[in-house]
């Protein structure tokens, strides 16, 4: 009866633990979603920036056509050429950490997610086992009461 009794509790405390454990990697997976929706937000400014640098360095090639005939332009504009391009090689390479962060986080997302699942299903054994043991200890509990009162009506 006490071994019924201290399973029991024990079940009910590993049920509580993996609801636990569940609360805290369902916590774990949204803070996970919000990095994913704030890394695509970064993604699309870099986007956008690259493409302004692309827009900026055709505009100062352009430029730099029309005013061939002034050096002193010609060296302004191929310095903002220079420098135009070494942003639109920073902005590349900005969105390429931004997609392999986002990459990486996604696949953290579904680890979590799949262990999510898992403890789900063992919440659900372990309810189960609970339940059946709690099934025990009432039946149990019940043909005890049942001796006893025969054994009074000796």
């Amino acid at each position: 009866m006490n071994n019924l009794r201290l399973e029991a509790d024990q079940a009910i405390e590993r049920a509580e633990a993996a609801e636990a454990k569940n609360k805290k990697l369902e916590q774990l997976l949204l803070e996970k979603d919000q990095e994913i929706t704030s890394l695509n937000h970064k993604l699309s400014v870099v986007d956008e920036q690259l493409e302004k640098a692309e827009l900026s360095l055709q505009e100062a090639k352009r430029e730099n056509m029309d005013n061939i005939g002034s050096k002193t332009t010609s060296e302004g504009l191929q310095r903002k050429i220079q420098l135009l391009e070494e942003e639109l090689d920073a902005a590349e390479k900005n969105a390429k950490d931004t997609v392999e962060k986002l990459r990486q986080v996604d696949v953290k997302a579904e680890h979590f997610e799949r262990q999510v699942q898992r403890l789900e299903q063992e919440r659900e054994v372990w309810e189960k086992k609970y339940e059946e043991a709690q099934e025990k200890y009432s039946k149990s509990q019940k043909e005890l009461d049942e001796l006893v009162q025969t054994m009074e009506g000796l």
